[in-house]
């Protein structure tokens, strides 16, 4: 029950800074930027994205074509000084601009899963507030070393945009510790 309680806190601190740091600060929009002609671009896409829904590298080549050498040469002559996209795209349009509710819902649960794992974790052992709450804020790190970095070197998604994930998960992580380290390490009566 103490870990179910912890997570819960926790989920609530996570989902309350998340919505601070997209709707109240800048952090949710660091390195995003708008097309200048969408309609142009949405066009385009529909036209290139041919297999449907995914993530699409533009430009991009095929696994068999990366294993081909005469493939990879000619493919990073051509486009080595040319633009980069990664573009996830959705024929389907995105229902969320209508009503928010159902993507809120989702990150509730999601901060939810998080907080639990992190209060699972942080209750383990005999530990001080200190040693939880560093626990818990290396637990954000890890998840942008292990997801967000590689982003950034592999698929060259903008440092700024790097660093705001970490602000906005890393940092949600190490506030929502705070009230987990101390609701674990009350004592019980």
């Amino acid at each position: 029950m103490r870990i179910l309680i912890a997570g819960l806190i926790g989920a609530i601190v996570l989902f309350v800074w998340g919505m601070v740091a997209h709707v109240a600060l800048p952090i949710g929009e660091m390195g995003v930027k708008l097309a200048s002609n969408q309609d142009v671009t949405i066009t385009a896409l529909q036209g290139a994205a041919d297999k449907g829904a995914g993530v699409y590298m533009i430009p991009g080549m095929s696994p068999e074509q990366w294993r081909d050498e005469a493939s990879m040469n000619t493919f990073q002559d051509k486009y080595k000084a040319s633009p980069y996209a990664f573009v996830v795209y959705d024929p389907a349009g995105n229902p969320s601009l209508m009503t928010m509710t159902a993507p809120l819902v989702k990150q509730f649960v999601f901060c939810l899963l998080a907080a639990l794992l992190a209060a699972w974790i942080m209750a383990a052992g005999n530990v001080s507030f200190g040693t939880r709450v560093a626990m818990g804020a290396a637990m954000g790190l890890i998840g942008w070393c292990s997801i967000s970095l590689p982003y950034w070197s592999w698929y060259r998604f903008p440092l700024e945009f790097t660093i705001g994930q970490y602000l906005d998960s890393g940092l949600g992580m190490l506030f929502a510790s705070l009230p987990m380290a101390w609701w674990l390490g009350r004592r019980r009566a």
